[in-house]
């Protein structure tokens, strides 16, 4: 009895260390899953991002043609657009709707600086570039002043820092040429890190809400949330009005170091964040830039 009575306390010890063992092992895997589930995501996003720049490409070149065109009926031929501004906004509005890829750009601005790059004015209702030498800026689009027809670059733009942390520009440039073919200006687009971030997780979790859909997925959503990042920061998604990226999530990328992670191609991990278990994805951008990249962290509920 005594025997069989101990049998039955061992038997129900390992059943014990058995389940705790296999509950240790489902909570790893959740964050393995994640961290797999993210890779693809971030493939998804990388080629998003080639897609979205690539209307910049093409579009932008097409603009300035327009923009001639508009300054010329907007400004008069022999107006000078620096003496105009509010035409020069009028004719920027109304390049945008009439070239469709820059209607469809995820821009969050558009902006014509004299042949020098000074600003003369953007699209916004209250300009703050105007004035402002967007070459200093950024010094990548300054080919662009000296002849090039096309420029791409990084920078940051000086002004009110941004309440979410640290942000940076991508822009693009192309040169505006009056009806005679001599130099006009230039034109410039771009958007910060922070606010393509935010276009790329809001894309993320509605193509993934759809495909629960077509699948007839009855479980939760995953959590997802998208950052880009540089050798210096995360930049989290973030937009006027919109739920930024939790500080302590930015935060704890910000220590896996993906940057150095992703020097020879797309990573991925398990990741812990206040008791979560989450799964993160990385991988480099090249249509942003040689240092830039896009991060998902994602939480499969």
């Amino acid at each position: 009895m005594i025997l069989r009575r101990r049998a039955l306390l061992a038997w129900a010890a390992a059943a014990l260390v058995t389940v705790a063992g296999a509950g240790l092992v489902g909570c790893k895997d959740r964050g393995l899953k994640s961290s797999e589930d993210a890779r693809a995501d971030v493939q998804k996003l990388v080629e998003l991002t080639a897609k979205d720049v690539e209307e910049v490409e093409r579009g932008l070149p097409e603009g300035a043609k327009k923009l001639t065109e508009l300054l010329a009926k907007e400004v008069g031929k022999d107006g000078d657009p620096k003496q105009n501004a509010p035409a020069v906004r009028s004719a920027l509005l109304k390049m945008r709707q009439q070239v469709p890829d820059l209607g469809i750009a995820k821009s969050t601005f558009f902006a014509f600086a004299d042949d020098k790059g000074v600003a003369v004015r953007n699209d916004f209702e209250h300009d703050t570039m105007a004035g402002k030498d967007l070459v200093k800026g950024w010094p990548g689009i300054k080919p662009v002043v000296d002849g090039a027809p096309y420029a791409a670059t990084t920078g940051q733009f000086p002004g009110a820092p941004n309440p979410a942390g640290p942000d940076r520009e991508w822009v693009a440039a192309v040169p505006v040429k009056k009806a005679d073919g001599s130099a006009q200006g230039i034109l410039v687009t771009g958007w910060t890190y922070r606010r393509f971030a935010y276009h790329l997780q809001v894309t993320l979790q509605r193509d993934l809400q759809d495909q629960m859909l077509r699948n007839d997925d009855k479980g939760k959503m995953p959590i997802v949330y998208v950052c880009l990042f540089d050798k210096e920061h995360v930049y989290g998604a973030g937009a006027p009005g919109a739920v930024p990226v939790p500080p302590v999530n930015e935060k704890a990328l910000a220590e896996v170091g993906l940057h150095a992670k992703t020097e020879a191609g797309p990573a991925s991990s398990p990741l812990k964040i206040t008791d979560r278990d989450f799964g993160w994805a990385a991988a480099r951008l090249p249509k942003l830039g040689r240092d830039v990249g896009v991060v998902v962290l994602r939480s499969d509920i």
